[in-house]
């Protein structure tokens, strides 16, 4: 795989929509994302996802990423690491670390640590979020002990990658109209990006490898274009039609070959119904 940032392009397959023309007219939702209560995922969850890379029509599998919710007092504190497969390390080696502190109130980010290892390329960088002050303090480097200082201003409600992961689950889609669009602003290498989600509407007996058919909602976010997608490229998110909303598979082509994602195994649902077969 080119060396471009492989957890977060991981992340992007879950959440990311960023500035791209759509084909359908679009509705968006009114929900205010400042301050989302959790009433989907619980303490202790884990959900880990197989990632594969689609090369000359051959599927590999590349690696894993491990999304975890832990209790940090008045916080939570939400864990993702992403590795390379060992039998895969020799062509490129991944091992990344993402942590984000955020407000159980509200699920903002107070406190955001990427540790990046990619083939030769290493990053540290640790972002604290004022939000009353709309700024944010970034110590960025390749090794916490060579940091560079830099405050970003925030949008209004600005997110983490995993901050928004877990109040995007937390938006109830399936009450909602097809092609329904929530914006949102997230932080991400001292930026700020407009992003827009938009749900497609319910897909039962989605065939997901090791579940078989799942009652599901599917989600096509605009891509980013650049030299990871192409403007003309698709991508499908199929989350459990349940109340613990799973991203269960993921797709999407990107510049050099395609990229998918399939939930692996997951264990501390807050809702026992767990995922919902057809």
């Amino acid at each position: 795989m080119a060396p471009i940032r492989w957890l977060q392009l991981s992340f992007l397959l879950f959440i990311t929509s960023f500035r791209a023309p759509l084909e359908v007219p679009v509705k968006e939702v009114n929900i205010d994302t400042c301050e989302v209560q959790n009433d989907v995922f619980a303490l202790g969850e884990k959900i880990v996802y197989k990632i594969y890379y689609n090369w000359n029509f051959l599927w590999i599998a590349a690696g894993e990423v491990v999304f975890e919710v832990k209790d940090n007092g008045q916080q939570y504190h939400m864990r993702a690491t992403g590795r390379t497969l060992r039998s895969y390390d020799w062509i490129f080696k991944v091992r990344d670390d993402y942590h984000s502190y955020l407000e159980k109130e509200t699920l903002r980010p107070k406190r955001t640590i990427r540790k990046v290892l990619e083939g030769n390329y290493r990053l540290y960088d640790d972002v604290k979020y004022q939000h009353e002050s709309a700024i944010a303090i970034s110590k960025k480097g390749k090794t916490k002990e060579n940091l560079q200082e830099q405050e970003i201003p925030l949008e209004e409600c600005t997110h983490d990658i995993l901050s928004s992961f877990y109040t995007m689950r937390n938006i109830d889609f399936a009450s909602g109209p097809t092609n329904a669009s929530l914006p949102m602003n997230i932080y991400l290498d001292r930026k700020i990006y407009s992003l827009n989600i938009v749900y497609k509407g319910p897909h039962n007996k989605k065939r997901i490898r090791g579940l078989g058919p799942v009652s599901t909602l599917l989600f096509e976010p605009e891509l980013i274009v650049g030299n990871v997608f192409t403007e003309d490229q698709g991508m499908k998110i199929w989350v459990s039609n349940d109340q613990n909303r799973i991203p269960l598979m993921v797709e999407s082509p990107i510049s050099v070959g395609s990229v998918k994602a399939v939930l692996k195994e997951y264990k501390g649902l807050r809702h026992s119904s767990g995922i919902v077969k057809k």
